[in-house]
């Protein structure tokens, strides 16, 4: 007797806990080098500084490399690229683990971020084609909420195999993980057609209109304001807050934990209102900078401050995604590994305001400056709430009725059911 098809309902659940654990490879594999990297410098006869380049190599992949795979695999079906991308990565990681010198692992680093982008952004067009428009969002988030467990979990369990067995053990565990994850993709993930409208030129034409790109533009100025407080919050509860070492990682433990958390909840939010949840949280983001920087000395402030961070900075990512594949329209496929670039390229951007802020006036005018860049993500926030897909203006179906409940903003809503057959 054959068992019974899985219900379209717990078919849902499956494909989102495949995409969950896809981003929690990923999540993993991207900053596993952080905890290894004076492993890496010693084994393969390097400074520091150059295995510091691993970093770079991987978020220049997705930066550059995950739009242009993207762009290369526009026509195709998405599962097969969905699994043809998480296939490719746990090779690339794989090529990391036997790398003979750095610069075969730096190519390694680099290929497997341009696959980390690809990824990300063929999962939210499966999400967008197979989970219902009023929970679209909270799917979302369970992809970001992956990567947001694997800085929780996976980084340190990685790292800490990698200092009891070598660096290459910790590759080799994100190979193990990462095939785990891809054979549940291919058990569970049914045939995806391609989302969006034609080829690379008709989809560039709808994900790179300026409403697209402004919504980018404060993806970029929210995630910068933050990293260029976050890249030296250690240092600043050190000489600010006058925590001990110990004490540091649980501060930042606290953070983490309420990033993680923040995260999923950023998915229900962004199911009410993607837009009205972007100009609350980065508001919200503002204000904690602000009370960190008059009262960082204080250390129960200064928690309590860390924990509201964690809620609203990465609370928000999964409102930005969906605004920007929402207003892409016809061109979400391609929009849709938009904001990792968008959003690596802030945290680059920070980190270096950050240290310029630090090396002319102290650690704590990072936390101004983060502060500042992320009033001007604020400002870009209500500027963009009421962008309506461009599309949809033209054929007279941008004020389609008051708000539904559980559908979020008018145009999220809208965009998502246009999107469907």
């Amino acid at each position: 007797m054959t068992s019974p098809s899985p219900t379209p309902g717990n078919r849902e659940r499956l494909v989102v806990l495949a995409l969950f654990l896809g981003a929690f490879v990923l999540g993993s594999a991207e900053l596993l080098v952080v905890g290894i990297l004076e492993l890496v410098a010693v084994d393969l006869a390097v400074s520091t500084e150059t295995a510091g380049w691993l970093v770079t190599a991987y978020a220049l992949g997705i930066a550059l490399g995950g739009p242009a795979l993207t762009a290369l695999t526009i026509r195709l079906g998405r599962r097969l690229v969905l699994v043809g991308s998480l296939t490719t990565y746990v090779a690339g990681n794989l090529w990391a683990a036997l790398s003979p010198d750095i610069g075969s692992l730096l190519g390694a680093r680099l290929v497997t971020g341009a696959l980390h982008g690809l990824f990300i952004g063929v999962a939210f067009s499966v999400v967008g084609a197979l989970v219902p428009a009023q929970r679209t969002g909270r799917a979302i988030a369970a992809v970001f909420g992956g990567i947001a467990v694997a800085t929780a979990l996976g980084v340190p369990i990685g790292t800490a195999i990698g200092h009891a067995s070598g660096w290459r053990a910790g590759f080799v565990a994100i190979v193990i993980t990462g095939a785990l994850a891809l054979a549940l993709a291919v058990a569970v993930v049914p045939p995806v057609p391609q989302s969006g409208t034609g080829g690379l030129r008709a989809q560039a034409r709808y994900a790179f209109t300026p409403r697209v790109l402004a919504v980018l533009g404060v993806g970029l100025l929210v995630m910068g304001g933050q990293f260029a407080a976050l890249t030296y919050l250690a240092v600043y509860l050190s000489e600010v807050t006058h925590v001990s070492g110990g004490t540091v990682s649980w501060f930042l433990l606290a953070y983490g934990t309420a990033n993680a958390i923040g995260t999923f909840a950023g998915g229900w939010a962004a199911d009410r209102s993607a837009s009205r949840t972007i100009v609350i949280a980065s508001g919200v983001l503002v204000a904690a900078l602000v009370v960190l920087f008059v009262a960082g000395a204080n250390p129960v402030v200064t928690l309590l401050v860390l924990v509201v961070w964690g809620l609203v900075g990465f609370g928000l990512v999964p409102s930005l995604q969906y605004r920007v594949t929402s207003l892409a329209g016809p061109g979400r496929d391609l929009a849709g590994v938009l904001p990792a670039s968008a959003v690596t390229a802030g945290i680059a951007l920070g980190a270096v305001v950050g240290g310029r802020a630090v090396a002319a006036y102290g650690v704590e005018a990072a936390v101004l400056a983060g502060a500042i860049i992320c009033a001007l993500g604020v400002l870009g926030a209500g500027a963009t709430a009421m962008l309506r897909p461009v599309d949809l203006e033209r054929s007279g179906l941008a004020n389609p009725g008051p708000e539904r409940a559980g559908q979020g903003d008018h145009d999220d809503a809208i965009a998502t059911v246009e999107a469907r057959p």
